[in-house]
């Protein structure tokens, strides 16, 4: 006779990362560089889960002041997010091909053809500086790994928990050798760009479900979840696996405090899972969007693409001039797998609705005082 499956506990209502963070509810707000505004930042973490800024694309000064707008909205934790990088010196061939190949893109906007930027990226050690400056809960990164030196001066001069970004295992464990308090194992399902460092070809492409208990197996450290999670099943089905938090992008992305704009909206109302797609087209850095005409266009010579932040700096004015025409063919439409479950709420209010989509499936996860 077979002998019937167990039944999966519910995970416990308390965990590490939440008492440390005094968090109600297990869910992070995805940072989303350049989508991102500290009113939903705000809102998410007044709600009872943990906002975040992404400070990839921000000068240490524009850092200072997203921060002091959240404290000025709420007295709740929140935290903050870079991109790990180097400012790159490209060759200037490598640079004058980009820009030949963009040229007919930026003629179809009406715009001259591109230049080379005055700056490729912010400079990496002044926006560490203004992390720690500016105190954060919780210090994330993504695109690289710190020293063990950098994690400590965070952890000893700010008070923050620093949780690094993984798209393996080996990732992860790297992160937790370097002492990050946690690690945000992050799906190929999820929107924007991915976190890979180790590797970033497709073999790091590596499914929500199978990654995440992979990683909590393996680590010590508390492990988030992201990828695909849209809802109260899916922050549940996360914590079955073993994880102790959320963290959720695509699904914040359409707030109406999210800073994406009229076409984008449109994009996202209309797309489905099967829309979306890996790619470098954008920024030379795998990521997912909805596919549209600046993807096709570039995809046919995505391997001769200069490395992010390259690629990404030569596309940041015909994204923008996309953006302010309302061309969603040529915006960059960062969104995840889950695309299609997305709900326009305010961030306050899709917070309480994912709380109780949460407490029904998993009666014992209602959110703490």
């Amino acid at each position: 006779m077979a002998t019937a499956p167990a039944t999966l506990a519910a995970p416990a209502t308390r965990t590490d990362l939440l008492d440390r963070l005094q968090l109600a509810l297990p869910i992070i707000q995805g940072p989303m560089t350049g989508s991102d505004t500290p009113a939903l930042a705000a809102a998410v973490s007044a709600a009872g889960g943990l906002g975040m800024l992404g400070c990839g694309m921000r000068a240490p000064a524009a850092m200072a002041e997203a921060a002091a707008a959240v404290r000025a909205a709420t007295d709740r934790p929140f935290g903050m997010n870079l991109f790990v990088l180097a400012t790159p010196s490209p060759e200037p061939a490598l640079v004058q091909a980009a820009i030949e190949r963009l040229t007919p893109l930026y003629a179809d906007l009406g715009l001259p053809a591109p230049t080379v930027p005055t700056r490729w990226c912010e400079d990496f050690d002044a926006q560490l500086d203004a992390l720690i400056a500016a105190r954060p809960a919780v210090a994330s990164f993504t695109f690289g790994i710190l020293t063990r030196a950098q994690v400590q001066r965070i952890q000893h001069e700010a008070g923050s928990l620093v949780i690094g970004t993984a798209t393996t295992v080996a990732e992860a464990l790297a992160w937790q050798d370097v002492g990050a308090d946690a690690v945000c194992a992050s799906g190929m399902e999820a929107g924007g760009h991915r976190g890979s460092f180790l590797d970033l070809s497709s073999s790091s492409q590596i499914g929500t479900l199978a990654l995440v208990p992979a990683c909590v197996d393996a680590l010590a450290i508390p492990v988030i979840a992201a990828g695909g999670v849209m809802d109260g099943r899916g922050i549940a089905a996360a914590l079955a696996l073993g994880a102790q938090a959320v963290q959720m992008g695509t699904a914040f992305l359409a707030c109406p405090e999210s800073a994406i704009g009229a076409a984008q909206r449109a994009a996202m109302a209309q797309a489905r899972g099967s829309d979306t797609r890996i790619t470098r087209a954008y920024s030379g850095r795998p990521a997912r969007g909805i596919v549209n005409a600046l993807m096709q266009r570039l995809d046919a010579c995505e391997a001769e693409l200069p490395p992010y932040p390259i690629q990404n700096a030569l596309t940041g004015p015909l994204r923008r001039a996309a953006a302010q025409q309302g061309r969603a063919d040529y915006l960059s439409l960062w969104a995840g797998q889950g695309v299609a479950l997305a709900r326009a709420l305010p961030a306050g209010e899709l917070v309480r609705v994912l709380a109780r989509e949460l407490a029904q499936v998993l009666p014992g996860e209602a959110a703490r005082g």
